[in-house]
Formats: C-alpha cells, sequence, structure tokens
C-alpha cells in the first residue's frame, strides 16, 4: 500500500484542528495595533502587497503587536487566545513568520487547556511548548507529546512582532455523549471526529478536504489527484469519528468538470489504524462501483450493501483518479 505522506510530516499526518473553516476562533489578545489576531487562523501562508498601507502603519497579512520599547510600556510579551474548531490531541504546531522579516518576534510559547467554555480569568494552563526560538519569514514546525484533550490555546510571542499563521495539528476527539442512542450522523465529519488517515495520492489538494463542512468553494477545496496512466483506482481512507453503520453517503463532485472520476466504489472494515495503515484489514464492500457525473452531488441509501454492519474505517475507491470534494457518511454510531 503506497503512503502519500512523509514519515513525521505533521503538516500531512494530521489536521489543522484551529482552522478556521472548522470553526477555529481567535477570542482575544494583548495586542494587535498592525495587523489583527483574526488573521493568524486564516488560509495559505499570508501575502505581501509592497506598497499597501493602513493609517497605522504598513498592511500585513499576519498578527502584529506593536514595539514594546525594551518593555518600557510595561509589556515583555504579547499573547493571543485561541479556541479550537475541533477539541483534539496536539500533535504539533507551525508557528508560521513569512513575510514578517524585520519584525518577527524572537520566541513563542504555547499552553492549553479545556474548557466547555470560553477560559476565565483563572483558568488553569498547561504548557505545551516551552520558549521556543523561531526564525523570520519561516514555518516554524514544533511537535509536541500530550495525549490529553484541549480546546483552547494561548500562544505567547516574546518580546513582539508578528506572526503570519498559527496551525495546531492533531487528532479531532469529540466526546460521543453530544449525539443523542440512535441519532443519524456524519461519522466521516472532522467536526465530529472523523479523520483521513492516509491515501494513494493528494497531488493537487489534501485528503482532509474531503470532510470538512460545508460544500467545496472551488477545485482546489477537495481531494485530486494526479492523473493515471493505468486502470487505478486512487483511494482515500477515512478513519470514522466513531464505529457505526451506514445508512446513506453523499459523494460531491462540485466544481469538478472535466477531471471528476469515471466511477467509485466504498469499502469498509473494523480493524486498528496499525491494521488498516499496514494493509492488513479485511475490506467488504459497502457501495459497488458506480459512476459519476460532473459537479453534482449523488446520493446513495437504497444501494448499500452492509446497512447492518459496523465499520470503524471506509476506504473510497476513485476509478480511475480525478476529484471529489465532499464524501459525508450518516449513520449510526454502535453502542457498546
Amino acid at each position: 500500500m503506497n503512503k502519500e505522506h512523509k514519515e513525521n510530516d505533521i503538516t500531512q499526518l494530521y489536521v489543522d484542528l484551529a482552522a478556521e473553516r472548522l470553526g477555529g476562533e481567535t477570542l482575544d489578545c494583548s495586542d494587535d495595533f498592525f495587523a489583527e489576531m483574526e488573521n493568524l487562523l486564516k488560509p495559505g501562508r499570508g501575502v505581501f502587497i509592497d506598497d499597501k498601507y493602513t493609517e497605522r502603519g504598513k498592511w500585513m497579512d499576519g498578527w502584529e503587536s506593536r514595539r514594546s520599547y525594551g518593555r518600557n510600556n510595561g509589556r515583555d510579551s504579547d499573547w493571543c487566545l485561541i479556541a479550537l474548531g475541533v477539541p483534539g490531541v496536539i500533535k504539533g504546531f507551525d508557528v508560521d513568520t513569512n513575510h514578517f522579516r524585520g519584525n518577527a518576534p524572537e520566541s513563542v510559547s504555547i499552553e492549553a487547556c479545556h474548557s466547555a467554555g470560553n477560559p476565565e480569568d483563572d483558568q488553569e494552563w498547561t504548557c505545551l511548548l516551552e520558549n521556543k526560538s523561531v526564525n523570520a519569514h519561516s514555518q516554524n514546525l514544533f511537535e509536541v507529546e500530550s495525549d490529553a484533550i484541549w480546546t483552547h490555546l494561548r500562544l505567547t510571542m516574546f518580546p513582539d512582532g508578528g506572526i503570519a499563521r498559527f496551525r495546531v495539528y492533531g487528532d479531532p476527539e469529540v466526546d460521543p455523549r453530544q449525539f443523542l442512542p440512535g441519532e443519524l450522523i456524519d461519522l466521516a465529519s472532522i467536526k465530529n471526529g472523523g479523520k483521513a488517515l492516509l491515501c494513494s495520492d493528494m497531488f493537487f489538494s489534501d485528503k482532509n478536504n474531503l470532510l470538512m463542512p460545508g460544500r467545496g468553494k472551488d477545485m482546489g477545496d477537495g481531494w485530486e489527484t494526479k492523473r493515471r496512466r493505468d486502470p487505478g483506482p486512487d483511494w482515500s481512507i477515512v478513519k470514522l469519528a466513531f464505529e457505526g453503520s451506514v445508512a446513506k453517503v453523499l459523494l460531491d463532485t462540485a466544481h469538478f468538470k472535466g477531471n471528476f472520476p469515471d466511477r467509485f466504489s466504498l469499502e469498509g472494515t473494523t480493524a486498528s489504524d496499525e491494521d488498516v495503515m499496514n494493509d492488513k484489514a479485511n475490506w467488504q464492500a459497502v457501495l459497488p462501483e458506480i459512476p459519476l457525473q460532473a459537479n453534482h452531488e449523488h446520493i446513495y441509501f437504497n444501494e448499500i450493501l452492509s446497512a447492518e454492519q459496523s465499520f470503524s474505517h471506509i476506504r473510497l475507491n476513485i476509478f480511475p483518479d480525478g476529484g471529489v470534494s465532499r464524501l459525508r457518511i450518516f449513520g449510526y454510531r454502535a453502542i457498546k
């Protein structure tokens, strides 16, 4: 099984739990005089427009505080409070100082907490990343070791400066008690705790786009493979949020018009992540090979072959290659 990721690359192995489109939000900060904290969680790496200024100074696509002037204004650091879009186990961070060349911070630290609401002033915080140096105009990647589930972060930069983007890579973990017994849920959704585990190829766009909320905004907001010169298929394996049975499937080829797959099939298995990633899982058919249309939402329920079987993982096969915008696996969580 050809695994499409670099070994130990946190940007490909995990989900950005703080992504704006997942509901990630900057709640408060000590100072964002030059550039607003909300920019931290926006898509992309940030842009630079040479001759763009505001009444406060140079426009920057990131979060930038005013100068501390040797701590004469009472600050020795600046901080930003962030709510994750989905709770999860954090595996690493990307503190991206893209285009911040002469105004990047010297170092950063990151603390985390688990809170049902927004943290209060007396909130207890756990340090996940001690004060670490960062490079200007760079993606600064840091791996962390923590098995706890977190909901909020406090990013601190020393002594001041600017950060373009902040990514929080990890595995989503959603409390199953938020779902009623017998409730029909999207078992594949990242918002519910699903994750694209691995795939054959994601040359043009990321496999986890399949599981994002809403319809894709353009062709780049989906999963698209390069052109094969054999019958295929390309495939993507989804770890479901919870083991469960499949009642309805939605596959959306929105925006894929000249590059949608000719057909697709679905398979399911109940196995450990390790067995799935090492090609030791036993797969059974959930949907047979079915032709697809361009730029279209396809819905299936009568065609499902294993409606009574519970699965922990689903494999989407596309023949021979192409692009899919979204995959929804509606089903019922198995109660054990």
